[in-house]
């Protein structure tokens, strides 16, 4: 029997593997497996070569658990290892700076294990022992048993064993039980061990027997060794793609809308399979779906880095043994490889959509509303995803047609240009909430698109940068001839003071909504136009709208909604209102109207004498003065304006055209729409 220490300088090796890498502690069974499947491939290659020319035999990896024992046993058919071998691969840890190496590397756990080659001592992070019992493939090589309780020491001894090959013997540690149980690593091997290339076997398949499962003689193996992707693209039929993404996805539902292969081989190693999956609305729940493999071992699903943020929205399978990997095939390093993979991979993506549209219009027409937000994130997120992008992004009108950007621009510029030459693209977030404003668009043969995304908001104003002269309004932002522009607005007939007291009669019965906030102004539509029209701020909306997405925005999100009732001045009803309320209040206001452009012209004057002063110059008496007539001045406006509110409480069509407006938008809720229906029907009788 050999005695000896592992070549560490250190005895705390094995206590900063477990603490470090504590949170990535189950990738050792994968380590373990891997490590079995690459002995049994390197076996295939020598026997490729004619340098192991006896039988190869059943190759399956098995994977055993004695709960009795303690004991998760990995096993594999392989070159197997000679005393020589063991001593140099296992006992002699083969890294420079060994002294030094823990102080180095004390901050950055992830670099230990992939940098220094100690795949094999990721079992340390489970076990307090680990057997390795081996018989390399050469020929009269003899058996031999390795162990080691955790600490620098270990001993080598001759044993017997049958046949070629390794057994990795984990004697599970009391603080790690859940890897005994049977449940557990079969959801690790099915997580790590799914498409590895040679057969991996975990105990053997049950059959219901007599009224209960019973084990069969056939192995259970757990793995595809010839996953979808590495298969040739031409020998594939859809059901093929669509039965591999039901094997990835189990739990997904909705088929994929179509897919890519990829296969490349320089200047860069790269295999997978891409699906587009249906994407709605919630972006983040359908992240991490991409699996990252390197040579068909599972090495992540936190794939940002290896592919652009955009493409996680994706589905699928990458693999590549190109891809640099940190903490043994767990953690991504930065460098320009993974770049240019990523960038491969948006330009793969990019020339399919590219195709599908150009070959299949339709198809990809009934597919858009499924597109939409990834196209949009992408072009949001990546400037050179935009500039392929732009010639199958689509815009969708409130019909239900479809168009690109440069075909939409060329409907749209004779009508829809303003005065100052800027092309105005109208559209509606919700077709039926704002139907009679899309109506009335419609009526000026105005054409009105349907934006009705998650990512809209954003796309709308990456597309007001990037075309030239382009402005894009929503419908309800404001009357229909000031959407666009054409000509100087007309003159409305009613003079200051009769515009003031009706917008007060308006602003005085306006409902104190939550987070919302009304402006009063009146308009000369013609008579033809809504007496009363409410409109949003296209700026505000769209700041509001914005501070979910972008940080620093937030108090936008705080602001209240900021509307304007436009009162048309050409209407009918509108007309009824001035009339009455020049009949019923004119008089009781003309004392208080005179009060106040006296008061007013004196607060002028006061101002005026001070504003030629220095601040310090201005005698307090003055100021008294100042503050006084202010006061009055006030005092008088309060007065017109409790006057007039006095007036319209009982103006039942102004609580109408108020409530039809609200009811227009949607605001009008609760007790108040109750009373909007009373009222309703005591005007009908």
């Amino acid at each position: 029997m050999q005695k000896g220490n592992i070549g560490v300088t250190t005895e705390n090796i094995f206590p900063v593997i477990k603490k470090f890498l504590y949170s990535d502690h189950e990738i050792f069974l994968r380590e373990m497996v891997s490590n079995a499947v690459d002995a049994t491939q390197k076996l295939k290659t020598l026997a490729d070569r004619g340098d192991f020319k006896g039988e190869l035999g059943d190759l399956t990896v098995q994977v055993k658990l004695n709960e009795k024992e303690g004991t998760l046993t990995i096993s594999d058919r392989g070159i197997g290892m000679t005393e020589e071998e063991i001593d140099k691969y296992i006992n002699q840890i083969a890294f420079s700076g060994v002294n030094d190496f823990l102080d180095k590397y004390k901050d950055n756990a992830n670099a230990i294990i992939g940098h220094f080659g100690l795949g094999f001592y990721s079992s340390f992070m489970v076990s307090k022992k680990v057997e390795i019992v081996t018989k390399s493939y050469k020929e009269d090589a003899k058996a031999v048993k390795w162990s080691c309780d955790g600490s620098p020491e270990f001993t080598i001894e001759e044993t017997e064993k049958a046949d070629r090959g390794s057994d990795i013997i984990l004697y599970i540690d009391d603080d790690c039980k859940e890897y005994l149980e049977k449940g557990q690593i079969e959801q690790l091997l099915n997580k790590y061990c799914k498409f590895m290339p040679v057969p991996v076997a975990f105990g053997k398949k049950t059959e219901w027997k007599d009224g209960k499962q019973v084990e069969t003689s056939e192995d259970n193996v757990i793995n595809h060794v010839e996953p979808l992707w590495t298969k040739t693209p031409s020998t594939l039929k859809d059901e093929d793609y669509k039965s591999f993404y039901r094997t990835l996805y189990p739990m997904q539902m909705d088929e994929p809308l179509f897919w890519i292969h990829l296969n490349v081989d320089y200047p860069f190693n790269l295999t997978g399979i891409l699906y587009f999956p249906r994407i709605k609305n919630n972006i983040d729940i359908q992240r991490n779906k991409i699996q990252l493999y390197c040579n068909q071992v599972f090495v992540t699903d936190q794939v940002e880095g290896i592919v652009p943020e955009f493409l996680t929205l994706l589905h699928g399978v990458i693999d590549s043994p190109d891809i640099p990997l940190n903490v043994s095939r767990s953690y991504l390093q930065s460098d320009r490889d993974v770049k240019k993979i990523s960038t491969y991979i948006t330009k793969k993506v990019a020339d399919r959509l590219n195709s599908i549209f150009k070959e299949n219009r339709k198809e990809y027409e009934e597919k858009w509303d499924d597109l939409k937000l990834f196209i949009h994130y992408g072009m949001l997120s990546q400037e050179d995803f935009y500039d392929r992008a732009k010639d199958f992004c689509l815009l969708k009108d409130v019909d239900g047609k479809y168009f690109t950007l440069d075909e939409y621009k060329t409907l749209i510029k004779d009508n829809q240009t303003d005065k100052d030459g800027n092309l105005i693209y109208l559209y509606a977030n919700h077709k039926e909430e704002e139907y009679s404003y899309i109506e009335a668009a419609k009526a000026k043969g105005y054409s009105v698109l349907l934006m009705d995304g998650q990512l809209d908001t954003p796309t709308v104003s990456m597309f007001e940068q990037k075309l030239e002269k382009s402005r894009f309004t929503r419908v309800d932002a404001d009357i229909i001839d000031r959407l666009i522009v054409k000509e100087d607005a007309p003159k409305n007939d009613l003079d200051e003071g009769t515009r003031d007291n009706l917008s007060e009669a308006f602003r005085s019965q306006m409902p104190k909504l939550e987070k919302a906030e009304f402006m009063v102004e009146v308009q000369a539509l013609g008579e033809t136009a809504q007496p009363v029209i409410i409109t949003q701020s296209e700026y505000m909306r769209r700041m509001k709208d914005m501070s979910r997405y972008q940080q620093g925005m937030s108090f936008y999100g705080q602001m209240p909604d900021s509307y304007n009732l436009i009162l048309n001045s050409d209407h009918p009803l509108i007309k009824i209102v001035v009339d009455d309320e020049t009949a019923k209040v004119s008089e009781q206001l003309k004392p208080i109207e005179s009060e106040i452009r006296g008061q007013q012209a004196r607060v002028d004057v006061l101002r005026s004498e001070q504003n030629k002063k220095k601040y310090d110059e201005i005698t307090q008496e003055e100021k008294d003065d100042l503050q006084a007539s202010e006061k009055v001045l006030n005092e008088q406006k309060d007065k017109k304006k409790a006057v007039i509110a006095d007036y319209a409480k009982g103006n039942a069509i102004v609580h109408q055209l108020i409530d039809l407006a609200l009811l227009q938008n949607g605001m009008l809720k609760g007790a108040a729409l109750d009373t909007f229906l009373k009222r309703s029907v005591e005007l009908i009788k």
